[in-house]
């Protein structure tokens, strides 16, 4: 395509419904937008749209046009992302993506890591969507399980997340105390809802514990915590975040196959930067307190 703007302009009347709300965002002038839409359409040979009262509604071409510029736009804003790592100074926005049991580690790291250097924008995302450091989604990653292989990625081990089975108070009181794996059965448990879970303790509990048993399921980290934090069953909690709630009873001692390994994770693009680097040696250096 030879005229850019034309297309940006077409895919922001796409997305507005109105050439004036395209104009506003693009910041140009109403008859400006109507020119290159003008132009586009006459160049392609197609009518990218069908004009009337309320707007401009794409038609079947026009919305072909939008989806192919959506997918244009977002790798723009990728490149931004990736852009912005490259200065020299430790501002602008750092993205770390990690899993979400580890916000009560992290949350007070990445606040202290801001106030260190407060030109910082923080962005810190959790889910169970793998966010792509090849296109700028994230500056630093911390993952579990087995080492990252995507390429160009730099990965460094970081620390071994350690898991223990524990129950509250008032799960105590009502169903006592586990007695070992034969007693597994005549207890509730917290578990993950997903049968393909790879966390080691989830595939633990499914292996040992009768499918009745595992009483109420969660589909996230945080929700299974609190639900074993209200008492609805055993669970599982990372020792460090069990740390924070010293009325917990822990059930067993801990297995090996309940551990995981965490890796930390950054592009080749920007892991020397200043800001990446001067990030982690931070985080390292927290971290070693967080098993102390």
């Amino acid at each position: 395509m030879d005229n850019w703007d034309e297309v940006r302009t077409a895919y922001q009347v796409a997305k507005m419904g109105t050439v004036s709300g395209a104009a506003e965002v693009l910041g140009v002038h109403h008859a400006t937008a109507i020119r290159h839409v003008d132009a586009l359409e006459s160049r392609l040979g197609i009518k990218l749209f069908q004009r009337h009262a309320r707007g401009y509604t794409p038609t079947e071409a026009g919305q072909d046009l939008l989806r192919v510029a959506q997918a244009t736009d977002d790798q723009f804003s990728q490149l931004v992302g990736r852009l912005k790592g490259h200065g020299d100074a430790v501002s602008g926005e750092l993205v770390v993506t990690s899993l979400s049991a580890m916000s009560s580690m992290l949350v007070p790291t990445l606040t202290k890591f801001q106030a260190a250097h407060p030109d910082l924008i923080i962005r810190f995302l959790t889910g169970s969507r793998l966010f792509r450091l090849e296109y700028g989604e994230a500056h630093v990653a911390i993952r579990a399980g087995a080492p990252p292989e995507q390429p160009d990625n730099v990965v460094q081990p970081f620390l071994t997340q350690q898991h223990g089975l524990y129950a509250s108070p008032a799960y105590i009181e009502k169903y006592g105390e586990l007695k070992g794996l034969d007693d597994m059965a005549n207890h509730r448990f917290v578990a993950n809802d997903d049968v393909e879970s790879r966390a080691p303790y989830s595939k633990w509990l499914r292996a040992h514990a009768p499918e009745s048993a595992l009483a109420f399921r969660c589909v996230t980290v945080v929700a299974m915590q609190d639900a074993l934090l209200s008492g609805a069953g055993i669970g599982f909690m990372t020792q460090w975040e069990a740390a924070r709630h010293p009325e917990l009873v822990q059930m067993m001692e801990p297995l090996p196959e309940w551990t995981s390994s965490l890796w930390l994770v950054t592009h080749v693009d920007l892991h020397r930067t200043p800001k990446v680097q001067t990030f982690l040696k931070f985080l390292k250096s927290e971290a070693k307190a967080w098993s102390a």
